[in-house]
């Protein structure tokens, strides 16, 4: 498990929970030391301790040295460099799996194409998403999720895996389709932060719901995934969890710009990685250059990186053309 964030340390408990031996690793000495002493990860998971089969490392190459899977738990704009970590060991993988979201900001690539991009070898590859907050997976809360790959027999292995009397993994192939869910749903979640924290009602919370599920499915489909998959738990099912509930950093953010504080400040006292608050720019331009329309993510983006009220950006929505719902 590489990555050792809240999202990465509830994963490899939720492993070592499975009964799989897990090594968790993090590049900061001093971090895993404490989570070595401590047995659970005080800053952000507290109250999980770590299962018996649960071991954490500073060294890469003793967390990569005899594993069956390497399952990617970092920030979208640390996951390219992480790769070429691994890659840098020479280690063989046997299977390579990520919890990764968002496009990648400099090339706009989706996390399967940045792999395929840095590794070479025919690896097993696959992608775990879906509407889980780490706190409560590491609590054995029950919880469900999507495990994708090209090789469903990689993603099946995966699941059975993980899965355990508290927690069910579902399997797809549809890998474009789950990572563009995980990439669009977090910029969402800021507008519904926006939304909420201005007091618009529970009206405006459904439309943007509803209708940024649209923009997501439009954006995969051009991209080649498949429609159903955003009705599943990597499309609906995460938009709706992070859109609706405070755990979500994303939501949180925008409810502080709606207090009318400042993106940078919000960004320090959340003091964890606000994916969407990067997501918006790349999905935007991700969009732009398919010419898919996303006028929620476009009024978002504004919000954000020109200064646009978020009262302005709401009119400017609300004054779009009248068009067919379901197209």
């Amino acid at each position: 498990m590489l990555g050792a964030g809240s999202w990465g340390t509830a994963l490899a408990i939720q492993f070592a929970r499975a009964g799989r031996a897990t090594v968790l690793w993090g590049r900061n000495r001093a971090q895993v030391e404490a989570l070595a002493r401590e047995r659970r990860n005080c800053r952000y998971l507290p109250n999980a301790g770590f299962p018996a089969g649960l071991t954490v490392t500073a060294a890469l190459t003793d967390a990569l040295d005899g594993v069956e899977d390497v399952l990617v738990v970092v920030p979208s704009h640390a996951f390219r460099q992480t790769l070429a970590a691994v890659a840098a060991t020479g280690v063989a993988l046997k299977g390579l799996a990520w919890a990764t979201k968002g496009f990648e900001l400099e090339t706009g690539l989706l996390p399967h194409q940045v792999v395929e991009d840095v590794l070479s070898g025919d690896v097993p590859t696959g992608v775990l998403a879906g509407p889980t907050f780490a706190a409560e997976v590491a609590a054995g809360l029950p919880s469900a999720m999507t495990i994708a790959s090209a090789r469903a027999d990689y993603a099946r292995r995966l699941a059975e895996s993980i899965t355990t009397d508290t927690f069910r993994a579902y399997t797809s192939t549809d890998l474009i389709g789950v990572e563009v869910g995980a990439a669009t749903k977090n910029v969402l979640a800021i507008g519904a932060g926006i939304s909420d924290g201005l007091g618009f009602g529970a009206n405006t919370r459904i439309a943007l719901l509803t209708r940024g599920l649209a923009e997501m499915t439009r954006l995969g489909l051009a991209l080649g995934a498949r429609r159903d998959t955003f009705m599943g738990l990597a499309g609906m099912g995460d938009l709706v969890l992070t859109c609706t509930d405070d755990q979500s950093r994303n939501r949180r953010f925008g409810l502080a710009l709606a207090r009318g504080q400042r993106a940078e400040h919000a960004l320090r006292d959340i003091g964890q990685v606000v994916e969407g608050y990067y997501g918006a720019r790349s999905v935007h331009q991700v969009a732009s250059r398919l010419n898919v329309g996303m006028p929620i993510v476009e009024q978002i983006n504004r919000v954000l990186y020109e200064h646009v009220s978020p009262h302005d950006a709401v009119a400017a929505l609300m004054r779009r053309p009248v068009m067919a719902e379901l197209v």
